[in-house]
């Protein structure tokens, strides 16, 4: 369970950094879009920036979700908080993104908020790595204990 949860949380930031290079691409697709003097509208096509983008949201909410859920089996010292903590910050995201097609100013909020999740599931990976590496508690036989 602690690598299952290792590699859930060092999926969210790789899906983080995946979903800036998207919108990052996706956004320049646009501007080549306008610049050759054809508007971008509504009814325009997604680019395969903004695609992935999308698609990269689901994924982290379903990384995120997975991870809280095996956060509570994994025995990791922290790993409880850091994964609540990983999964508040994704669904603070997804609000934020909502809100932001009425005010396009909180997607500075939606863009900043990417760092925290990107610290956030690097701190929970860390966090697995730590206990991974501490010795097992040895047998109550072994410390003395009778049974």
């Amino acid at each position: 369970m602690r690598t299952t949860y290792r590699v859930l949380a060092i999926l969210i930031p790789v899906l983080v950094a995946v979903q800036a290079a998207a919108i990052a691409a996706g956004t320049f697709g646009v501007l080549n879009t306008v610049d050759d003097g054809t508007p971008f509208t509504e009814s325009s096509d997604p680019n395969l920036g903004q695609v992935v983008h999308s698609a990269g949201a689901m994924a982290i909410a379903l990384v995120a979700l997975l991870l809280l859920i095996v956060s509570l089996f994994a025995k990791i010292d922290g790993g409880v908080k850091w994964a609540a903590l990983v999964f508040l910050s994704v669904v603070f995201q997804w609000v934020i993104a909502i809100f932001s097609f009425g005010v396009p100013a909180l997607g500075a909020l939606h863009g900043l908020n990417a760092f925290v999740m990107f610290g956030l599931g690097s701190s929970a990976a860390a966090a697995a790595s730590r206990s991974m590496r501490s010795p097992a508690s040895p047998p109550a036989s072994a410390q003395g204990v009778s049974v």
